[in-house]
């Protein structure tokens, strides 16, 4: 796996040949088992998560551990590589555990001192996150920014992203950052009815005394802060990912129908509407490569970059599938066809980890700059 770079280097937006190479093997395991159609009947299902892909994901291209250092049992890779899998799982619009637990919950673990000799725990935790064989998630609303002011205390959180497959909750207290089995008695997890039926929300009820504390309060905060940062700037990734299938299916489909005894594609209008939403997955390619880099690197400007990611990136999501949806007709609004689903994963991700608005609130106190109106 590529080296962090100096964290003063200038930005890196190229992908490098490690990074193209572990894209093709996501690509293609998706491809074989994962691919939109197959999200759309996985999640007709009532179950969208296929465990039999994770395994594959998470221990067989060893995605799951590109965050955790190889003394722990992971790959000591960085978010670029991190930013790939989740760009190629927003293609997919994939249900998997993967933003939740390998980047927002490993994350938070990392910020916890796992190196510390007294802090075992936390190792054998994150080697089994690495490896796949356990998941563990974050349990605060999926809708927290990373600046936001965290909740603490009372048993219950609402709209908790995948906590219906985790095993591990990282609970946050006011004496600390607790891991909770989901097993353990007082510990509920109540299915909810999400608009994005790909990334399951539940309500979460954890009765004190469980769980094991794993961070006092001072660090408990710095790692959720951390956990949240990487997440929304990643996520970025996630919503290229699902941006540019939107616009080459939207392409694909445009080419193919015809009107008039043309292509529909070939209209002067579908051909302007095309090109402005090209601009805008290119400029959110960058946008999200700059992000991952910055994470990748330890920049100080990494907030900044983030930042920037989100309150950019989310919207041309939401934009590229609703115009996929549009363009492709009639086709677009049968639930046959899987557009719909993008919809709502790019809607649902334009709420999680910030809004748009939110973010540029903070980009706007970061550079000094009234905030929007």
């Amino acid at each position: 796996m590529s080296a962090r770079p100096p964290a003063d280097a200038s930005p890196d937006l190229l992908y490098s040949d490690t990074e193209d190479d572990l894209r093709a093997a996501v690509r293609s395991l998706l491809t074989d088992r994962a691919d939109v159609s197959a999200a759309l009947a996985r999640a007709e299902s009532g179950d969208p998560y296929d465990t039999g892909l994770w395994t594959s994901l998470a221990a067989g291209i060893g995605a799951a551990g590109l965050l955790v250092p190889q003394e722990l049992g992971g790959q000591g890779a960085s978010h670029r590589e991190a930013a790939v899998v989740l760009e190629e799982l927003g293609r997919g619009v994939t249900a998997a555990p993967y933003l939740t637990s390998s980047v927002v919950a490993t994350e938070t673990l990392l910020g916890c001192d796992p190196g510390n000799a007294a802090h075992t725990d936390i190792a054998g935790l994150l080697t089994a996150l690495a490896t796949g064989h356990r998941v563990a998630v974050l349990a605060l609303p999926l809708t927290t920014a990373p600046d936001a002011k965290l909740p603490v205390g009372g048993p219950g959180v609402t709209g908790v992203a995948d906590a219906v497959r985790a095993d591990v909750l990282l609970v946050l207290r006011e004496d600390g950052l607790y891991a909770v089995e989901t097993a353990s008695p007082g510990v509920t997890v109540d299915p909810l009815t999400p608009l994005d039926l790909t990334r399951p929300l539940a309500d979460v009820t954890v009765e004190e005394p469980a769980g094991l504390r794993i961070a006092a309060p001072p660090v408990a905060e710095a790692a959720v802060r951390r956990g949240l940062l990487a997440g929304a700037g990643l996520l970025a990734s996630e919503q290229l990912g699902l941006a540019e299938w939107c616009l080459e299916e939207t392409v694909r489909h445009t080419r193919a129908r015809h009107q008039f005894n043309r292509p529909v594609g070939s209209f002067q209008a579908l051909k302007h509407r095309m090109a402005q939403l090209w601009l805008e997955v290119v400029s959110a390619r960058a946008a999200a490569r700059n992000a991952a880099d910055a994470l990748a690197a330890g920049s100080p400007e990494a907030p900044l970059a983030v930042a920037l990611a989100q309150a950019y990136c989310g919207r041309v999501a939401v934009h590229a599938a609703e115009e996929c949806v549009q363009l492709l007709g009639g086709i677009g609004m049968t639930w046959e066809h899987p557009a719909h689903l993008a919809l709502k994963r790019a809607k649902s991700d334009e709420l999680a980890l910030g809004s748009p608005g939110r973010h540029k609130e903070t980009l706007s106190a970061l550079v000094g700059l009234p905030g929007p109106e």
